[in-house]
């Protein structure tokens, strides 16, 4: 399957599962331990740009590997592990009162949304 079909599916399928987590999970949570810093208006541009460039890390460094849907599923566990917490602890570590709680939750929540985007996306191309 050529790369953009692959690159698709995971972008469809990565937007359904953290659409959810965004919109009826997370946001009270955000919410709480955020408020004094998020902004009014969600800034939609800035949102896309972040999903084609992620999309494009996943599809290249975890599912074009794929040969089985055990190392898709841990893979891109570990893919989406390691980039929120890049993303987490860049923020604890020079943010003042970054809350330790919410990084745990959201790098937590990366390797999930990461290896079930990767097992999905394998499964529907395999």
């Amino acid at each position: 399957m050529e790369y953009i079909q692959i690159y698709v599916i995971a972008l469809i399928v990565f937007l359904i599962i953290d659409f959810f987590w965004l919109g009826f999970i997370a946001k009270k949570l955000y919410r709480e331990k955020l408020g004094f810093i998020l902004k009014d208006k969600f800034d939609m541009k800035a949102a896309f740009v972040f999903y084609l460039i992620y999309i494009a890390g996943l599809v290249f460094f975890v599912i074009e590997r794929s040969n089985s849907w055990n190392y898709a599923l841990l893979a891109g566990f570990f893919f989406g592990v390691v980039t929120y917490a890049t993303y987490n602890l860049t923020n604890l570590a020079t943010l003042k009162d970054w809350p330790l709680s919410l990084s745990f939750y959201d790098i937590t929540w990366g390797g999930f949304l990461c290896g079930l985007t990767s097992l999905i996306t394998f499964l529907i191309i395999s």
